[in-house]
């Protein structure tokens, strides 16, 4: 990001990065699967498991909680 300091970059990011995680759960499935390999990429390999199960704590389906899971599952509602 040109004309950023590194300090307003990570802010940036930072601000990006929260707002994905907000609203994970709406995103289509292609695009959760290429952020998820893009932080994968830019975080390295070794933080594969600790992001994964960060966003399977935010996703609406799969989020501990009551409401979670109550939602009954596609194949489950007869269809």
């Amino acid at each position: 990001m040109d004309g950023l300091s590194s300090e307003a970059r990570e802010q940036v990011f930072r601000a990006l990065g929260e707002s994905v995680a907000r609203i994970w759960s709406r995103l289509p499935q292609d695009i959760q699967h290429h952020l998820f390999e893009g932080a994968v990429a830019s975080q390295g390999e070794t933080q594969r498991q600790q992001i994964a199960v960060f966003l399977h704590g935010r996703h609406a389906r799969t989020a501990d909680g009551v409401k979670a899971r109550a939602m009954p599952e596609p194949d489950s509602l007869g269809g």
